[in-house]
């Protein structure tokens, strides 16, 4: 699983459902949500 940092628990945690997506400008990117809250996470990089 990713670590993404969760805005809304301010904390670092692993990502449920992380899916490997691709920004607009060709970069990798993963998004998922966190376990905790279920907010949407997102972190930019492989």
């Amino acid at each position: 699983m990713t670590e993404g940092y969760c805005v809304k628990c301010k904390a670092k945690r692993e990502m449920k459902d992380a899916q490997k997506v691709t920004l607009k400008n060709g970069k990798p990117a993963t998004k998922g949500v966190c376990p905790k809250c279920g907010t949407k996470m997102f972190r930019i990089g492989g």
